[in-house]
């Protein structure tokens, strides 16, 4: 059975280690917040860290104001994500500079990089403070509210500097460019990698080619209806439905929405269904990636995903873009006859076990697949904390955290499921999970059939009744995030009192992910660098968003 989180700790206790530090307090929706100066960041955050158990820096969002920049540190405890704090850090419009949070929590660093990329804040001691969206010739901080957009934008060609060039001692090294046109970067992803003879000397991931301003678009659209079509497209595996309940839980909390519970079990089944979308896409990817398996691995598995997207296609009328949430619910019921729909469900998980034991066979079972994964792209459960990895690859780690169990949303905590977790670390084991985890998936949607199908007819209430306009007090922050397919996808919304949000920050897990990689595949053969970036099942729309 699920398990209910903990009550959550009062906040008192948590920032009592940096009283003497915090210049003021807020009040975030999701949790208290604290402002402390820019040239205490490391201490405070560091004190955070050790003494009130706040390990995982969940997300960076840095936003200006008329009169000030502000770089706000989301942080909860892998223990149980319930415990979270806000730090807000302001630094003068005229000269945005602060501490740099990475020597504390190593996924700042991706994080400060692009607040640096997008609005210019400086960090101080940062190891490597460069743009990330954007190349590096691009002039000016395009979010920043003065940006010229008119200005010319010159991106000259430039010789490729070798990444060891003024470090490396002993042999030489060779540059290979992976990407970013190549099969195995899983999207449009640039490798730049240092070989020293067949094996990583080093690699530098490099992101922001499908970089298309998804949260700058929602900034400008509205909370009640324009902003719910955009969640689909941060993550075309067929995680869309996921990506929507990341959106509607940080909005619904926002206007104080509450759904029904009808509702709610809808929302469970087809989050499920996306899950097992998504998974099916990474474990037929992984043999092409791995063993070049194109029949039966990955046709099998295409064909396994088209009977789910048949199955969503007859609820939301869509194959990919679903976009069937609505604020408060559901855009509507179940299709009719809805002895038929339950049926089709029914016969897919029915027929799951049997598929599931072939897969186990082909890929878990395989010989060359155990060769190629077992003990390579090795992420020890402290790395992965320090780059705010969730997900699988976090549980592949032996890292039990899993926001449907631990910050419950939905109907998940009335139904009876397991997180899944793989002690090793290795690539292997992040294979074994997702494939656990279907089983799972079809756990829980078999349960909610049960209760969609004995459900009264006259409580099928599918929506709240929600505001046409909604327009949330001026000021008011929130955090909010719910376990998709690849890890926590978390949305951070301030209002300004209007009908559009004032910031809009999404935090995808696949972000985290791949920043890992390179002390993940450092000191292991080039063959193995591929397998570990699928291993990670990266989607570069959730990257750059």
């Amino acid at each position: 059975m699920a398990q209910t989180a903990p009550p959550t700790e009062q906040p008192q206790s948590l920032v009592e280690p940096i009283a003497d530090r915090v210049l003021t307090t807020e009040d975030h929706e999701n949790a208290p917040a604290v402002v402390v100066r820019a040239d205490e960041v490391q201490d405070a955050l560091s004190t955070l860290r050790r003494e009130s158990g706040l390990d995982h820096c969940a997300c960076v969002t840095a936003q200006e104001y008329a009169d000030r920049f502000e770089t706000i540190y989301h942080l909860r405890s892998y223990d149980d994500p319930t415990r979270e704090l806000s730090v807000v850090i302001p630094t003068p419009r005229d000269d945005p500079e602060s501490e740099s949070a990475a020597p504390v929590y190593r996924t700042a660093e991706w994080h400060e990089r692009e607040a640096y990329d997008l609005l210019g804040v400086e960090y101080d001691d940062h190891p490597d403070l460069r743009r990330i969206l954007l190349p590096e010739t691009w002039q000016g901080h395009p979010l920043r509210e003065a940006f010229n957009q008119d200005q010319p934008q010159i991106v000259p060609f430039r010789e490729h500097q070798r990444l060891l060039e003024d470090t490396r001692e002993g042999p030489e090294t060779m540059h290979v460019n992976v990407g970013p046109h190549h099969p195995s970067t899983h999207g449009v992803l640039h490798l730049s990698v240092e070989l020293d003879g067949e094996q990583v000397a080093a690699v530098d991931p490099d992101i922001g080619y499908i970089h298309r301003c998804e949260e700058q678009m929602c900034q400008s659209k509205t909370y009640r209806h324009q902003i719910m079509p955009y969640p689909d497209r941060w993550d075309w595996s067929g995680a869309g439905l996921l990506n929507e309940w990341a959106y509607a839980r940080a909005a619904e909390d926002l206007a104080d929405i509450e759904v029904p519970e009808y509702a709610q079990v809808i929302r469970t089944m087809c989050a499920e269904l996306s899950r097992i979308l998504s998974h099916m896409l990474a474990v037929a990817t992984y043999g092409l990636d791995v063993i070049g398996e194109f029949t039966p691995v990955f046709q099998w598995g295409v064909r396994d995903r088209e009977l789910v997207q048949d199955i969503l296609e007859d609820l939301t009328g869509q194959r990919l873009m679903f976009n069937y949430l609505r604020l408060g619910g559901v855009a509507w019921d179940l299709p009719e006859p809805r002895e038929a729909f339950f049926e089709g469900i029914r016969s897919f998980l029915d027929d799951l076990p049997r598929k599931l034991g072939e897969y186990h066979d082909l890929l878990a079972g395989n010989e060359i697949i155990q060769m190629r994964t077992v003990d390579t792209g090795h992420l020890p459960p402290e790395t992965a904390k320090a780059y705010g990895c969730t997900g699988p690859v976090a549980r592949g780690s032996g890292i039990d955290y899993d926001l449907r169990r631990d910050d419950p949303y939905g109907y998940y905590d009335e139904l009876d499921w397991n997180v899944v977790t793989e002690s090793d670390g290795d690539n292997f084991s992040r294979l074994l999970v997702r494939l656990r985890e279907v089983e799972e998936s079809a756990k829980i949607i078999a349960q909610c059939v049960d209760l969609l199908e004995d459900w009264p007819e006259n409580d099928r209430e599918i929506q709240a009744n929600v505001p046409r306009t909604i327009r949330p007090d001026p000021d008011t922050e929130i955090y909010r995030a719910v376990e998709s397919a690849k890890g926590e996808l978390g949305i951070y919304i301030r209002s300004d009192g209007t009908e559009t949000p004032a910031r809009f920050k999404i935090r995808g897990p696949s972000f985290s992910h791949v920043q890992t990689l390179p002390e993940m595949a450092r000191g292991e053969y080039v063959a193995d660098l591929v397998a570990t970036l699928g291993s990670l099942d990266p989607i570069m729309g959730d990257v750059d968003r």
